[in-house]
């Protein structure tokens, strides 16, 4: 007897370098390698900023540009890398990402000011915008329906994991080498996701039709001239003259590339039909609001204990419980979710996230660690380890497979504009000190509060009910002589 089974590949769009599928553990093992590089890259910086300013000087422009400059290109490219990789290659577009972020590591770590320092950060926002889209659509081509969602809820469980663990591995590299050191860790992280993609990672692409160019420079246009003017928010502490012709130009840009994926029709860059999809609308929206809530929560905490006598090193290792409760609970929440729909994991997850950012207002000057970090940060974990494990594959389950990279590309630039809105409100936060600091710290969790209970209340309107879990069938083919 026979039974019969379903490839765990895409036939038609998978190159193999050898007979037979490739495991697509590999590919997991890859796409969350290169991503943790984003993450981490992107965290790590909110406790370096101290050291960076004491070891090559510069103004507190100069160091709220060493972020900006890497936030900027990522969000106004990464809808480009997404869709780049759904035509000519994901792998070799995550190979690219890869390559320049590598290159891009080693010229921050052997700045000797902020002139270098800042355009090479830049160029890991390039690499970032290519290689965080792709990795995350391999995964849609490497497993099959059944396993994708678990895979999935793998790969952005790790992301908030390396989010959450840049602050301590951060600070312990500072504490240990320098400042030069947070750049330098990359290195051997992208080194091994190259040599691992190379030989171990098949190549997906869609190669009908050709690249929609004229779409991907309206949408580069659009996405920066909306994340320039919050740059400069972010650095200025206040919404700079030129920010309203600015947003008009994003908005003109906006409407013209809506008309170019008009005309195009099926071959648009990004289909205009996924916005018919109530459930791809509903869950970007919660993607925003979590991630806007969650990039204030890890910029501003490690802030505030490092202002109230924490070094570094003890900044980062507060957070701790973090990734370590998400570690734990994603996996079990993603098979949740593939087994029952991920309404009530994502909406339930929200819910309890929200309790997590109000328990952060019992945060005092010189209160204990154990009764006002610790009870935040695990309350928080555990709502998000139900939120964010079943949230990409929920989104990526409403559109088309040949346009994956391009979704996963929108939902990445819709967490990047979340984060960028969160550093430039975080200012207004960031110029305290003392009590006030603390006050204003209380004012922005509330608002965190407010968003992930948004995010609840979205996820269980716009996602259908519970399903039952399917039973189990097995297909045997007859006895053969």
């Amino acid at each position: 007897m026979t039974a019969a089974y379903q490839a765990t590949c895409d036939q038609p769009h998978c190159r193999r370098a050898s007979a037979g599928c490739p495991d697509p553990g590999w590919t997991l093992a890859t796409s969350i390698l290169a991503s943790s590089l984003a993450f981490l890259d992107s965290s790590v910086m909110n406790v370096a900023l101290p050291a960076l300013k004491q070891g090559i000087g510069g103004t507190t422009t100069d160091l709220q540009w060493t972020i900006n400059s890497y936030a900027l290109p990522l969000s106004a490219l990464i809808l480009f890398g997404g869709a780049a990789g759904d035509k000519f290659g994901r792998r070799r577009f995550l190979v690219i990402g890869i390559a320049i972020f590598l290159l891009a590591s080693i010229g921050c770590a052997l700045a000797p000011g902020f002139s270098v320092l800042v355009p090479m950060r830049a160029l890991q926002g390039i690499g970032a915008a290519l290689l965080m889209p792709n990795s995350l659509a391999l995964l849609g081509n490497a497993y099959p329906a059944e396993k994708r969602g678990q895979a999935i809820g793998t790969w952005a469980a790790f992301g908030v994991i390396a989010s959450a663990a840049g602050p301590p591995l951060g600070g312990w590299l500072i504490e240990l080498a320098g400042w030069r050191a947070i750049f330098l860790i990359n290195v051997p992280l992208a080194v091994a996701a190259i040599v691992i993609a190379r030989s171990r990672v098949p190549e997906f692409a869609d190669p009908r039709g050709s690249l929609d160019w004229a779409g991907a420079m309206l949408a580069t246009l659009a996405l920066g001239l909306f994340a320039w003017p919050l740059t400069l928010w972010s650095s200025r502490q206040a919404l700079p003259p030129e920010a309203l012709p600015m947003f008009a130009g994003s908005a003109v840009a906006a409407g013209l590339f809506l008309f170019v994926q008009l005309r195009r029709g099926a071959e648009a860059m990004m289909p205009l039909g996924m916005f018919a999809s109530r459930a791809f609308v509903g869950l970007s929206l919660v993607t925003f609001l979590i991630y806007t809530a969650l990039g204030g929560l890890f910029l501003l905490l490690p802030y505030v204990l490092i202002n109230g006598g924490y070094t570094p090193l003890q900044a980062g290792l507060a957070l701790l419980p973090f990734p370590a409760i998400v570690g734990v609970a994603s996996r079990l929440m993603g098979r949740l979710a593939s087994t029952y729909g991920p309404r009530w994991p994502l909406a339930g997850g929200a819910f309890v996230g929200a309790l997590g950012y109000a328990l952060f207002t019992r945060m005092e000057p010189g209160g204990s660690y154990w009764l006002t970090v610790v009870p935040g940060a695990a309350v928080l974990a555990a709502g998000m380890a139900g939120a964010v494990a079943p949230l990409t594959t929920a989104v990526l389950a409403t559109v088309d497979k040949h346009h994956t990279g391009t979704a996963s590309g929108f939902n990445s630039m819709v967490s990047r504009s979340g984060g960028l809105i969160a550093t430039a409100l975080s200012g207004a936060v960031l110029v305290h000190s003392g009590a006030a600091l603390v006050d204003s710290f209380h004012a922005a969790v509330w608002v965190g509060a407010a968003m992930s209970l948004a995010a609840g209340l979205t996820a269980y309107a716009t996602l259908g009910p519970p399903r039952k879990p399917a039973p189990q069938t097995v297909s045997i083919a007859p006895a053969t002589a």
